[in-house]
C-alpha cells in the first residue's frame, strides 16, 4: 500500500472511531474531518480496509441516507444497527435532531 493510502486510511480510520453513538457523519465530512476533503469516495474504501472493527455504520450519504441499496443486507444491517442507537428515520432519510449534534459542534463547541 502507499504511503498515501496508508496516511488516509489511518486518519479516516481515527475519525469514524471517534463518531459518538446516536451520531452519523457524511462520506465528505469523514474526508474532511481526516484533512483530506476532495476524497469522499475514498472513504468506503478505507473503511473495508480496517484491520479493527468500526462503528462503519455512523458513515452515510450527505444527504442523510444510506449508501446501501433499501431493501439489501447491508441497507437493513447498517439501519438496525442505526436504530439501535437511536437514529430515526422518516423513509430512507435519517431524521436529525433539532439542536446541532455535527461531529465539529460536539469535539470543538459552536462555531462563532
Amino acid at each position: 500500500m502507499s504511503q498515501f493510502h496508508d496516511k488516509f486510511d489511518h486518519r479516516v480510520w481515527d475519525v469514524v472511531a471517534s463518531i459518538p453513538a446516536g451520531r452519523v457523519m457524511g462520506y465528505g465530512e469523514v474526508a474532511r474531518a481526516a484533512g483530506f476533503p476532495r476524497y469522499s469516495r475514498m472513504v468506503g474504501a478505507a473503511l473495508g480496509r480496517s484491520p479493527e472493527p468500526l462503528p462503519w455504520f455512523r458513515v452515510v450519504r450527505s444527504n442523510r441516507t444510506l449508501a446501501f441499496e433499501p431493501g439489501s443486507d447491508s441497507y437493513r444491517e447498517q439501519a438496525q444497527l442505526l436504530k439501535h442507537e437511536g437514529i430515526r428515520f422518516d423513509g430512507l432519510k435519517i431524521i436529525e435532531a433539532e439542536d446541532d449534534h455535527s461531529l465539529d459542534r460536539i469535539l470543538w463547541g459552536p462555531q462563532e
